[in-house]
């Protein structure tokens, strides 16, 4: 008992426990918390109001609240401003940004485009949105501009022309040309020339040409395409309503002519086709090419200039060309046709009976081929008003014939272009005779040597009888110094010539006397005097015989 009593001593509290309440059961609203504030000291403020020395105002804001936002400020009883609404959030958070639609013109969108990657506007392309043609030639549209423009046009309903001439353009300007030719629908003409796209911009340019069926018109010259660029074309080229391509001056060849071939024979819808300025050497394969198209039905302009083109098998193959019957304008100009080969081109002229204007022009044609393509025109089933043969030499008859051409009922608006006519004069040459004995002559005038060069030949010529070698001749000057060089003494083998053996060359010295004597008729040899009698030659007397001495006889 008395350790119970020792351990009550030292409890000072009991701690009981509340019933367990579960977190789901709601107070009912008496029991509540109250907004009231127990305030436990008198408030300063509200004792000086009852006193009469304060006054709490009018109820507004404080003017160190003006500035500052709601969403800062802790909501309190004593502050009376409105609860912070939701600041947009929700709406960030919950609902989709809304789309801004731009005109279908395209001038809100390509401002907006350019500002988005950062580089000006051109100006004169923002005001044209307007204009059936936009023409930026030689402008320098930088790469990544060709962007916004292309997203500008791909609704436009105004724009029928576009001309980039001249503004180099990457593949990935090419790309966006493409992306918007799958969508544009008012395009009719665009113009590439000069821009240096390549095989690869060709192969994105072209990739969505077959979706487009409002392009008619595409030029591609001076791009650089190569074989392999003309046959991404030749594939991209099927099946599209494109009917007038320009492909000059793009390195153009055989595999290019090949694919081309291909196309040709399952659509066949061009109307007007420039291929000059190639390489369409290899022969079977732009007969090939040329063989598809003369079986064209709509073919109307064709030009294949500045691609050498010549021989019997290609002007075959451009003869049936002829037979097109919708053909118009036919370019043959800056090639190698002449004679067999012209012949067998115009054979066919009179199938052509829409012809206007045929190109012969700066090929290696003869007067008479000029005269015999001419001569066509004098029958009325021809067609032609303008025959052009620039740099080509004609004769008088021709320029006759073309008065005659000219004042047919059916010529009277008829051009006929031609180079030089030739007169029939005959032309005369210096006598080479006259010029080398001339300068003989002159030469031997010299101060070192002061020789009469046509007096030597005549005694020369006196001497030797019989042709006489080149290389005696030589040996014979330069042992008289007389100073004849080498080119002189080949150049009178060469004027007057002797017989000529296998191995060596002569001199006919007869015919230099006969031609000296008619430059210098005073010039002779003084006559050769009469032969002396030989001299007879007397025997000398013979020597006295020797005297004997006589014997004894001595000195005294």
């Amino acid at each position: 008992m008395e350790e119970e009593s020792e351990t009550n001593e030292n409890l000072d509290f009991i701690f009981v426990t509340q019933e367990e309440q579960e977190s789901s059961v709601e107070q009912p609203p008496e029991e509540w918390s109250s907004v009231e504030i127990a305030i436990l000291e008198e408030n300063k403020k509200k004792v000086l109001y009852n006193e009469g020395l304060y006054s709490p105002g009018s109820g507004e804001l404080c003017a160190k609240y003006i500035t500052v936002s709601n969403s800062s400020i802790l909501r309190h009883l004593y502050y009376n401003y409105p609860p912070v609404a939701d600041p947009g959030i929700n709406e960030a958070l919950l609902k989709a940004e809304q789309e801004t639609i731009y005109s279908d013109d395209g001038q809100a969108l390509y401002l907006h485009l350019c500002n988005e990657v950062n580089t000006c506007p051109v100006r004169m392309f923002y005001n044209s949105l307007l204009k059936s043609e936009i023409n930026l030639r030689y402008y320098g549209v930088e790469d990544k501009g060709v962007r916004p423009m292309a997203l500008a046009l791909q609704f436009n309903k105004h724009v029928h022309r576009f001309n980039l001439t001249g503004n180099f353009l990457n593949d990935d300007a090419c790309y966006h040309l493409g992306h918007m030719l799958s969508n544009n629908c008012t395009l009719n003409e665009i113009v590439l020339d000069g821009c240096r796209i390549g095989a690869s911009g060709i192969l994105r340019l072209g990739r969505n040409l077959h979706i487009n069926r409002t392009l008619m018109f595409l030029s591609l010259e001076n791009n650089y395409l190569g074989d392999i660029g003309g046959t991404h074309f030749a594939e991209q080229l099927l099946n599209t309503t494109v009917t007038r391509v320009n492909l000059s001056k793009n390195q153009l060849g055989r595999l290019t002519a090949t694919a081309l071939a291909e196309v040709f024979e399952w659509s066949n819808r061009l109307t007007h086709l420039n291929i000059s300025w190639n390489c369409f050497y290899h022969v079977p394969s732009t007969i090939k090419m040329l063989e598809q198209l003369a079986l064209s039905t709509c073919l109307e302009e064709l030009s294949l200039s500045f691609n050498s083109l010549g021989g019997d098998r290609v002007a075959n193959a451009i003869k049936n060309i002829l037979l097109v019957p919708t053909l118009t304008l036919l370019d043959l100009s800056h090639n190698n046709f002449q004679k067999e080969a012209i012949d067998t081109i115009i054979s066919n002229l009179l199938s052509a009976r829409k012809l206007i204007t045929f190109n012969l022009s700066f090929n290696p044609m003869t007067p008479q081929d000029a005269f015999n393509v001419l001569q066509l025109m004098l029958k009325p089933r021809i067609k032609i008003n303008q025959l052009l043969l620039e740099n080509v030499c004609v004769s008088k008859p021709f320029v006759a014939l073309l008065t005659r051409v000219k004042k047919r009922k059916n010529r009277k608006n008829f051009v006929c272009t031609f180079g030089t006519i030739l007169q029939n004069w005959t032309i005369v040459e210096p006598d080479g005779r006259n010029l080398i004995l001339k300068r003989v002559q002159y030469l031997g005038m010299s101060k070192k040597t002061q020789v009469d060069t046509a007096m030597y030949l005549l005694s020369l010529a006196k001497e030797y009888s019989k042709p006489i070698t080149t290389k005696e001749f030589q040996e014979r000057t330069d042992a008289d110094n007389v100073g004849l060089d080498e080119s002189l003494v080949m150049g009178l083998v060469e004027i007057f010539p002797g017989p000529r053996t296998a191995k060596y060359r002569t001199i006919n010295l007869n015919l230099i006397v006969e031609y000296v004597l008619r430059l210098w008729p005073d010039k002779k040899l003084p006559p050769t005097p009469p032969p002396e009698p030989e001299p007879v030659i007397e025997e000398a007397p013979p020597p006295p015989p020797p005297t004997k001495k006589g014997k004894g006889k001595g000195k005294k």
